[in-house]
Parts: C-alpha cells; sequence; structure tokens
C-alpha cells in the first residue's frame, strides 16, 4: 500500500480507473489529510470523516465538468474539495483568503452553489435539474444531504416538489444519525426503523416486462405481482415513506463501500425520475475520539491529534448561559429551553443532561423554533429561544408575524453575535440587529460582561409584556468596571475623558479599550460608552453625551441600517465605522476586524484623520 502514490493533479481524470488498492489508499491518505489539517486549522471534522468514501464513489461514477452535486450545508466537502484540484491549497482552508469551509462558486468551477446554511441542497439541485431540461442538456443533477438537514422544513418542501416531476434529481441521503448534535424527533426514528430492517427490493420494471410477456393474462399477472410487492415492501421496509412521494427509494447501504456506494449510484442514473439513495455513514469514521464524540468534534479549533480535543475551559459568553440557565431552572419550573440542533455550540449540554423534559432540541428548525415559543408563550410558560445570530435569519417571518405582533413574553438569546471568523460569510452574524430594529415592540441588549449576560436574562424573564432578545458574542466575556451607568442595563461609561467619544457594544469594546491608550499617547483624552441597550435606545442619553465632547465615533459590527450611528447619522462631528452591507471574509476574529477596518489601529487611524481638537 505504502508504494502507491495519490497524484491530486491528475486524480479527477483518474478516479475512475482506480482498483481496490488504490482507492483503499487514497481514502487512507484523505483522512490523514483532513485530520492533519484540521487540528491545525480548526474546522469540521467528524462530519468530513464520514463521507469519504461517498465522496470518492460520486466521483467515480459521475462527471462534474457537466453533472452537478450540491452538499446540503456544505461543512463536509473537504473530500470533494481535495478531489478538484485544491490538494496544493489545501492547508489554507478556513484562513484568511485561504479555501472556504464550505463550497463556494468563486472558488472553484467544481462547487455549484455556495451553502453553509442547511436543508437547501434538494430545492437547488432540483432546479438544475429544470434548468437542464429548458436548455436541452443530459446531466445528473446530485443533492447530499444528512439526516439532520433534512428535519429542515424547507427539505420537505423539495421532497414534496421533486417527488411529483419527473426530473433527473438524485438524492443522497447520508444517515449518520447526527447533524451537530444527536439528531431527535420522529423521523430520526424513522431512519432508525429502515437502518434496523433487512431491505426487500425488487426492480418494478423487470417484473412488468416478465409478466406482460404472457398472452392474455399477463396484465392481470403484472398487476397480482405489484400488489403482492407493495404489501411486502410495506411489511419489511420504511422506504415507502419516500416512494410515497414519488422517489425510487434505493437502500440502506453502508456509506464506506466504495464499491457498493459505486454500484447503487449506477442503479440510480438508470432510473427515469427522482431518486433517493438512502447511505448510512458514521460521523468521525477513522478518528475514534471523534467516532465516540461526533458532537464535540463537529466543529473544533485547533486540537492536538495524539491527545485528542482540548475542551474550552474559559468564561465564554455561551458557558455562562448555559450555567445560569441550570440555575435559574431549578426554581422556576416554568421555564422551557428551545435549542435548533446546537446543544453543545450554545452551551446547553449540562441543562439538556439535568433538565430533559424542559428542553426541547427540534432539530435544525429555526421556524419552528420560534413559533413554538410564541405557543409556549401563550400557554402561559417561560420560553426560552437559544440559537446563533446566523440562524435566526431563517426564521425572519415567524419572529415578525408570531412573536412580535402578538407581543408575546418570549427570550431570545442569541450567540455569535457579530463576527465569528472561520466559518466565514455565511456565519458572521452581522444582520440580526438590522432585522430586529425595525420589529414592533421587541426589545434588544447586548451584554458583555458575565453579570451583566446574567441580570438580562434575569428581566428577560420578568418582563410579561414584550419579547426580549440579548445577542453576545462568540468567545471569552469582557471584564471591566463601570465608571458610571446612565441607565438600568442600558448606556454606561467604562472610562470617562473630555476629547472624543467612542462607543460600542459586545466583544467591539476590546477595539476601543486598546484603541482609547493610544489615542491618551497622543494626546487625545477618550471616553468610551459601552451602550447595552440596543432597542429601545435611549437618543436623549446619547445625545447629552455626544454633546459633551468634541468628536464622537461609534464602531459596530454590523451592516449600517442596523447601527446606533444611524441614529445620529446627521448631527455634526458624529463618525461611524461598520460594515458596509458586503460579505465579511473568513479569517481569524482579528483579521477578519482588521480587513473590515474595525480593529483598533483602524480606530485610531480614523480618529486622528477626523478629529480636530479645539483649544
Amino acid at each position: 500500500m505504502d508504494k502507491i502514490k495519490i497524484d491530486y493533479d491528475n486524480i479527477y481524470k483518474n478516479i475512475k480507473q482506480f482498483g481496490d488498492e488504490e482507492l483503499n489508499v487514497l481514502r487512507y491518505d484523505i483522512r490523514n489529510i483532513l485530520m492533519d489539517t484540521i487540528s491545525k486549522n480548526g474546522g469540521h471534522l467528524a462530519s468530513n470523516l464520514g463521507v469519504v468514501e461517498l465522496t470518492i464513489a460520486l466521483h467515480r461514477c459521475f462527471n462534474f465538468e457537466v453533472d452537478k452535486v450540491i452538499f446540503d450545508v456544505g461543512h463536509q466537502s473537504y473530500t470533494h474539495k481535495l478531489l478538484t484540484n485544491r490538494k496544493e491549497q489545501f492547508s489554507t482552508i478556513r484562513e484568511f483568503n485561504g479555501l472556504s469551509g464550505y463550497p463556494k462558486i468563486t472558488e472553484s468551477k467544481y462547487d455549484f452553489f455556495n451553502t453553509g446554511h442547511s436543508s437547501t441542497s434538494i430545492s437547488a439541485a432540483l432546479g438544475y435539474a429544470r434548468a437542464a431540461k429548458v436548455n436541452k442538456e443530459n446531466i445528473y443533477s446530485i443533492a447530499v444531504i444528512g439526516d439532520g438537514a433534512l428535519t429542515g422544513g424547507m427539505a420537505f418542501e423539495a421532497l414534496n416538489d421533486a417527488g411529483i416531476s419527473d426530473e433527473k434529481i438524485i438524492v443522497i441521503l447520508n444517515d449518520n444519525e447526527m447533524s451537530i448534535t444527536k439528531n431527535v424527533g420522529g423521523f430520526s426514528r424513522h431512519l432508525a426503523n429502515i437502518r434496523s430492517k433487512k431491505i426487500y427490493f425488487t426492480t418494478n420494471d423487470r417484473v412488468k416486462r416478465i409478466a406482460e410477456s404472457i398472452p392474455f393474462i399477463g396484465k392481470v399477472i403484472y398487476k397480482m405481482i405489484h400488489r403482492m410487492k407493495t404489501s411486502m415492501k410495506y411489511l419489511l421496509t420504511q422506504g415507502v415513506f419516500f416512494e410515497e412521494l414519488g422517489f425510487n427509494y434505493i437502500g440502506p447501504v453502508d456509506g464506506h463501500d466504495i464499491s457498493k456506494v459505486s454500484r447503487m449510484l449506477e442503479d440510480a442514473k438508470k432510473i427515469n425520475g427522482p431518486v433517493l439513495l438512502h447511505v448510512v455513514t458514521k460521523k468521525g469514521k477513522g478518528y475514534k475520539k471523534a467516532q465516540e464524540l461526533p458532537q464535540f468534534y463537529h466543529g473544533v479549533s485547533q486540537f492536538d491529534l495524539e491527545e485528542g480535543i482540548v475542551l474550552n475551559n474559559k468564561t465564554t459568553s455561551s458557558k455562562v448561559v448555559g450555567d445560569y440557565l441550570v440555575t435559574l431552572a431549578k426554581d422556576d419550573e416554568k421555564i422551557q429551553v428551545i435549542c435548533p440542533a446546537t446543544t453543545v455550540g450554545n452551551g446547553l449540554y449540562t441543562f439538556y443532561n439535568t433538565y430533559k423534559d424542559r428542553y426541547f432540541d427540534v432539530g435544525i428548525a429555526e421556524q419552528h423554533a420560534v413559533t413554538l415559543a410564541a405557543g409556549m408563550a401563550l400557554g402561559k410558560s417561560k420560553p426560552i429561544v437559544v440559537m446563533y445570530a446566523t440562524f435566526l435569519q431563517r426564521a425572519y417571518d415567524q419572529m415578525l408575524h408570531d412573536i412580535c405582533l402578538m407581543k408575546l413574553p418570549v427570550l431570545f438569546l442569541i450567540d455569535r453575535a457579530g463576527i465569528v471568523g472561520a466559518d466565514g460569510e455565511t456565519h458572521q452574524g452581522i444582520y440580526d440587529v438590522a432585522l430586529l430594529s425595525h420589529m414592533p415592540y421587541v426589545e434588544i441588549l447586548a451584554p458583555s460582561r458575565e453579570v451583566d449576560i446574567q441580570k438580562m436574562i434575569d428581566y428577560g424573564l420578568e418582563q410579561r409584556s414584550h419579547p426580549v432578545v440579548i445577542r453576545y458574542a462568540k468567545g471569552e466575556c469582557l471584564n471591566y468596571d463601570i465608571k458610571e451607568e446612565l441607565e438600568p442595563l442600558g448606556s454606561c461609561y467604562i472610562q470617562k475623558g473630555t476629547d472624543v467619544v467612542l462607543l460600542s457594544y459586545n466583544k467591539t469594546l476590546t477595539q476601543l479599550i486598546s484603541a482609547a491608550k493610544q489615542l491618551v499617547g497622543k494626546g487625545i483624552s477618550c471616553s468610551i460608552i459601552d451602550i447595552r441597550r440596543l432597542k429601545p435606545l435611549n437618543i436623549e442619553i446619547i445625545k447629552k453625551v455626544i454633546d459633551q465632547h468634541q468628536f464622537t465615533l461609534f464602531v459596530e459590527e454590523c451592516v449600517t441600517d442596523g447601527t446606533m450611528y444611524h441614529h445620529f447619522i446627521n448631527k455634526p462631528n458624529v463618525h461611524g465605522l461598520n460594515l458596509d452591507g458586503k460579505p465579511c471574509p473568513q479569517g481569524n476574529y482579528l483579521q477578519v476586524l482588521r480587513h473590515c477596518k474595525l480593529d483598533e489601529l483602524s480606530i485610531v487611524s480614523y480618529v486622528l484623520e477626523h478629529y480636530q481638537k479645539k483649544d
């Protein structure tokens, strides 16, 4: 095996001719590359290790010069990148100006759809198939979707549409029993039933041809056989769920057996109409620690391969939230927590283990999560919805229609607000303030200290007349003393000066504190305001602060229309540094800040360029 060396420069052309020995070397080599690179760069480890053989089989059976493959969510596309002329750049994955951790149409002609959020692949693949029909192109359109992503409502909408069509679309269900955490719900149980039973499958067209060749009574015999076959399939397999939707169901098949998957894919290619191929894989395959704890190895930062993942014991905002909810739930039985499949990332693992009857992981279903909370609130419980800022976007209508218009007392804890770094443009939490700021009756709070997070959660649970959103940044809590509180849980001074006032909230305050130190060295005295309450914003308090200084600069990690600066944009000597609406690139937090000109050096340069001190 060691004598065979994989030529990645030409692998796309040669992989179809690889024999068993070469394929074994290839999958072993790819797993080593994945583990080595992800341990250095961070990234999605378990999901990528689980689809190595499946991705190899796809490249053996299809021609992606013309055929299309769309990986749902896309964090499992690393092997696809290695097999499509990106081996030399693979060491840069998730780094600033490096390869994206997701498919990206501007990165490669072999990436056919930008992904990053869940449950979109079947819709997009169906769109490709219908466009091909109009253009009279003979292509295969393939969606690779996990059982976790299939819990998203959009996936079922697409299945419903595709099933009644005659399009040549192949949906590959990558069944690994996991999304980010272990899958939940009725559909997860349904797939477990399929995996546990021996599959009975025959080729309908072949039976029909043989029966109908019998003179006079052939059609009658075929109808009898068909009814018997249908009855047997209902008894022996649950795959008829997909067949009732209109799909030709194949599987399940061991997703780590390249030959078997390849044969099934070749069978799928021969079927005219929509096909669902059920592939069973193991998340974390090839790395024992990831197989045993796939939820902790879903998305990882740098770690030692020998020792395994190093869990972060620092006081992060997520940990503060999770621990405090456990404390509150002890004394308040009405507290119920809803989370759409991000239990570990949101710091809720302890709550889940402690209060299983009051914790609802609804799967990748943000819309359902929000409206579920609405029903709970109307039923007089105290629902708390916890999710990432980037995923809140998916429930815009539910937030407006089902929560705000009814003034329902639901508490939203929005994690990963602001710039998050290496996951790139699809995951930056920079739109939530703009989305929420124009909605009626909702209150938006932005803590950065542990004590403020806890006080704001208390406050949010006390409100019974309107929804409260608490947004907080990824990473460690800040630690500073308040010099003067201008309003409870609202704007406060964390530093007082005379010349320039710098205003922000959440993690951006770290850059203001560092910039102020540099400006003092240049003879400019700075005040720093932590705004904390973004809506309703106390305009009069901020106006007084502005009037007490010669120069004002708002610095905010969100798009312009959602900024606090926007309220004072026409006031003299008031300036703003924010995001211009263009997507934020990937990279570590400081690299992205620097690129967006929101880091301490950019703040210092801006003040020195625009501020003229008055005597």
